[in-house]
């Protein structure tokens, strides 16, 4: 199907958006490094990282849905918070709100009218709240403890009315929060993986120890066995290798099945497996990111490596176990 081009070109209508939407974040920038915005922003940080209950994240219309991506946002980066609509909370929800908690309301205007229930119930139960709006002197901003004073911005509507260049101040800033709290609270990358376990960002941040054989199923043999019992081993696990052990149950080395056939034609089969293993294996530690591992595999042309602590054999992984988690 061919598709007629309209004259006036809408690509340029998009770059002036991105243009408008680009100076409302750099007025963003500038008031936050302002002392009255950095010193809002660094109370409410303060307030959110000390707190023992959850961030409660309300606000009406776009502001409702950029709330939504906050908290969730939140969530994912280890802050326990959640969504409160303001409509629900009139007839119900605020139970929702407990002891403890803080609540975030974003309001461009300052003056939504659903969110009075939310603040009137903070003031009475001495529940912290901090509110982001464009409007210092809205009702909002005088029943917040913290206030984060938005810029007043262009909306990038043609019209300057549909929310746009003011959600995506509000986007913006909470993500600068949610940020804020990962650093204060020392969130690192294995915690990120505890909150993000599926997909291809679960997969990145897996760690060996979370896919590797342990126990029955590392396949290993004492330096004193024989290649007979070294193949009767590999026969029985799925690895096409053995680790062999001393008798303090440290890796002395490894055989595998290319060793075998190289052996089987030349050598006895009662020769011991000391005379024929490959002294000290490549190894990695349970620790490791799946990633790094499979990294260090292909740069050694292997496809198994042996995991130890302390030199002792605790585990074995394929490079099949790593690749089926989706990681490249």
């Amino acid at each position: 199907m061919k598709i007629e081009v309209a004259s006036k070109s809408h690509t340029s209508s998009a770059v002036k958006t991105l243009d408008i939407e680009i100076e409302g974040l750099k007025a963003l920038k500038a008031a936050l490094e302002g002392s009255e915005l950095s010193g809002a922003f660094e109370a409410a940080v303060h307030i959110f990282a000390a707190t023992k209950g959850r961030i409660v994240v309300t606000g009406m219309g776009k502001s409702g849905h950029v709330a939504r991506k906050i908290a969730s946002t939140m969530r994912s980066t280890g802050t326990s918070a959640l969504y409160l609509h303001p409509g629900e909370a009139s007839h119900g929800d605020l139970g929702i709100i407990s002891k403890g908690d803080v609540v975030l309301a974003f309001t461009w205007s300052g003056e939504t009218s659903e969110l009075s229930d939310i603040f009137h119930f903070c003031r009475h139960y001495g529940v912290p709240l901090v509110v982001a709006t464009a409007y210092e002197d809205s009702t909002a901003s005088k029943a917040a403890d913290v206030c984060l004073k938005l810029p007043l911005v262009r909306e990038a509507c043609p019209n300057e009315l549909a929310p746009t260049s003011s959600t995506t101040l509000q986007v913006v800033l909470g993500d600068a929060l949610a940020v804020a709290l990962i650093e204060a609270r020392g969130f690192s990358s294995g915690d990120f993986h505890i909150f993000h376990p599926g997909g291809s960002l679960g997969a990145q941040l897996a760690t060996v120890g979370d896919v590797m054989g342990t126990g029955e199923a590392v396949p290993r043999v004492p330096d004193d066995a024989t290649l007979i019992n070294a193949t009767i081993e590999m026969n029985r696990k799925r690895y096409g290798c053995t680790g062999v052990v001393d008798a303090d149950g440290r890796l002395v080395g490894a055989f595998t099945d290319g060793d075998l056939r190289r052996c089987i034609a030349l050598y006895d089969l009662s020769d011991l497996i000391g005379l024929h293993m490959s002294p000290n294996p490549v190894t990695v530690d349970a620790g490791m990111l799946c990633r790094e591992a499979l990294a260090i595999m292909n740069g050694n042309a292997v496809s198994v490596l042996f995991v130890t602590e302390f030199e002792k054999l605790v585990g074995i992984i394929h490079m099949h176990d790593i690749v089926r988690l989706g990681v490249k």
